[in-house]
């Protein structure tokens, strides 16, 4: 995972609320078993519209995400946080998230950013009535920074998670920062048990 620090771009509105795992990726993708290219079906049922938000061309160099509330309910599907980074978005906005998705997104260096309703749904209309709106997500301050707007508020970010982003740290490499403990613990271990280091 890629230290995530600051996050400066446009943003594609998406003006709909309690958007689950299965509209973010539907079940036919989870058939890939690698972990990239799932960009392609990131929406893809809605994108069958041509009118579909994604499908506008102002919108096309949007790498922030601005959603409703409820954004990622449902299934335990690690593979929605895959495909939002894999189509390019390095962060989301939303009055609430499901806690799953929540979680999978810190794991993976997606940022999942809540900011009050009314909050982020100013951003959401100004970002349809202007694309070029831009927006900084500073994960050092815990703060959105929108000048256009005059908006500069914090936003909620426990320790440990914006511990992740700022150093790049998965579950892998916060366990991988103890490799010497681990080292010394497997070293005391009698031979005919199990060991990491042989």
């Amino acid at each position: 995972m890629e230290p995530v620090i600051t996050i400066t771009g446009t943003a594609l509105p998406l003006d709909r609320s309690d958007v689950d795992t299965d509209q973010i990726i539907p079940s036919d993708w989870l058939k890939r078993v690698e972990r990239t290219g799932f960009g392609q079906g990131l929406f893809s049922e809605w994108r069958e519209d041509p009118e579909f938000v994604m499908n506008l061309p102002q919108f096309g160099d949007a790498n922030i995400l601005v959603a409703g509330a409820n954004f990622g309910v449902g299934s335990s599907r690690e593979h929605a946080v895959w495909s939002i980074m894999d189509y390019g978005f390095a962060a989301v906005i939303a009055p609430r998230f499901g806690d799953i998705f929540r979680n999978n997104s810190a794991k993976n260096g997606l940022v999942p950013v809540v900011l009050p309703a009314d909050v982020s749904d100013r951003i959401l209309r100004a970002v349809e009535a202007d694309p070029t709106v831009e927006i900084t997500i500073d994960i050092a301050t815990k703060r959105v920074v929108v000048p256009a707007l005059d908006i500069d508020i914090e936003f909620p970010l426990d320790d440990s998670t914006q511990e992740r982003f700022l150093n790049g740290l998965d579950d892998i490499g916060i366990t991988l920062q103890h490799v010497d403990a681990i080292t010394a613990f497997e070293a005391t271990r009698p031979a005919w048990m199990p060991a990491t280091n042989r």
